[in-house]
């Protein structure tokens, strides 16, 4: 086992080992996209109640970011730390980690699942949801949060096989999910006439499939790292580890599911259900758009966390510089289509006029810093890799809930029309963050691999 990893890890050009794992991490965080993306595509396109149910499901889907931001917690605390474990010659100390993460993602999903249940129309009332919008909303949410163990399992176990350097198999993990989900929801939403049911259906479904997947891989033997049952037990210096890791990726989604509720609200306040339509494409989008970004960084991660354990710290220093050239430039280039061609990708989630006007030009001012995003999603996630929480954890907090939430709420004080002023915050806090990242950055790393 170790042997292999060493080889791969220690002496492969880092160009082509980089892309090896970066590329598989892209392709299944864009097919994981489509979770939400081809629900909103099918569910716009309802006879008669297409755009009210297309903005019920806006109201969920910072619901469904914050269930996603705990496996993230345990998921991108634990692998890390699994991979630095492999690089230091102790599998067992991984397996171990691995097992602890499994039991941690199994009760943070009863916990999320009995709470979300109980005040679930109380959530949704205080999240944005209209008299006109809350059915559509309430019925899918009751039905996705039946899955929220397969949502856990799925994306937060998928990571440990990431950490291994199965890129690929961690991408099969969500295409099984991902081409069902597709599959089913036409079939549920049209052909059995179930509409936002029959989405929320089609996706537990597939999230089952998918954790299925991952438990069947981490149990054989084709993966270094086995769930074993003696492994599934809680440990304080273990559990406090994982949670200090992944406090960034967590605060990171977690606070990008509460930007949502902010914006819903404001923007269901100044501008009324059209433009929670706008924001909830615009997320969406922003989504789709990130993704790339951060996997290319999180596909980096085994190679800079086993070296780093290793201390081989020339690679370490090559393996940022690719990944912050490379998520450079793939930031510009969707800024570009943001900017210059916004109504391509509108178009994929309405045929509505009206909302695909708004959204054209609200979405010229909402993607206005993804131009310099794309440094700050590599470094944070380089900080992740390397174990430098508290930095990893205030750079997620600063653009978020120091910089974006407050602008959302100060500036309709001073600028017209007040929803435009609610999304000129988003790329007021991108450049500041930005900026703020890299000083971080720069003055870290000559202590880190001096």
């Amino acid at each position: 086992m170790n042997n292999r990893m060493n080889e791969r890890f220690s002496n492969e050009s880092i160009p082509k080992l980089l892309l090896s794992l970066a590329t598989p991490a892209i392709a299944a965080q864009l097919i994981n996209a489509l979770y939400n993306i081809v629900d909103r595509m099918f569910i716009g396109r309802m006879p008669e109640t297409g755009t009210l149910a297309l903005t019920g499901l806006g109201v969920v889907f910072p619901i469904t970011m914050i269930i996603s931001a705990f496996a993230a917690l345990v998921g991108y605390g634990g692998a890390p730390l699994a991979s630095i474990k492999l690089g230091e010659g102790k599998p067992k100390k991984a397996e171990e980690l691995l097992g602890s993460c499994f039991l941690m993602l199994l009760l943070l999903s009863m916990i999320l699942t009995t709470i979300f249940l109980i005040f679930k129309s109380q959530i949704l009332v205080l999240f944005g949801a209209s008299p006109d919008t809350l059915p559509f909303a309430n019925s899918y949410l009751g039905i996705y949060l039946i899955g929220t163990i397969s949502v856990l399992i799925s994306l937060g176990l998928n990571q440990f096989i990431a950490a291994q350097g199965f890129a690929k198999t961690a991408m099969i993990t969500v295409c099984v999910g991902a081409v069902l989900n597709t599959i089913l929801d036409p079939l549920f939403i049209f052909g059995m006439n179930m509409g936002v049911k029959g989405a929320a259906i089609a996706t537990i479904i597939s999230q089952t499939m998918s954790a299925i997947w991952v438990i069947c891989f981490l149990t054989s033997k084709r993966s270094y790292l086995r769930l074993r049952f003696k492994n599934l037990f809680l440990r304080p210096k273990v559990i406090t580890s994982i949670l200090a890791l992944g406090l960034s990726p967590f605060i990171m989604q977690f606070t990008e599911g509460l930007i949502q509720i902010v914006f819903n609200t404001s923007l269901s306040r100044f501008g009324g259900d059209l433009y929670v339509g706008s924001i909830g494409i615009m997320s969406s989008l922003m989504q789709l758009f990130s993704l790339p970004l951060s996997s290319f960084a999180q596909g980096a991660q085994p190679i800079i966390g086993y070296n780093y354990g290793a201390g081989n710290y020339s690679r370490v220093k090559a393996t940022i510089k690719y990944c912050v050239i490379f998520c450079s430039s793939l930031g510009l280039l969707m800024w570009s289509i943001a900017i210059f061609l916004p109504q391509l990708p509108i178009r994929i989630f309405t045929n509505d006029i009206n909302l695909i006007d708004l959204t054209m030009r609200l979405m010229r001012i909402f993607f206005l810093g993804t131009c310099i995003y794309g440094i700050q999603l590599a470094l944070q996630q380089v900080f992740i890799a390397l174990g430098q929480a508290k930095v990893s954890i205030f750079i997620a907090v600063f653009r978020k809930m120091i910089l974006l939430i407050p602008l959302v709420f100060i500036l309709p004080t001073f600028i017209s029309p007040k929803p435009d002023a609610v999304i000129i915050a988003e790329p007021i806090s991108d450049f500041c963050a930005a900026l703020t990242c890299c000083v971080l950055f720069s003055l870290k790393i000559k202590k880190l691999l001096k």
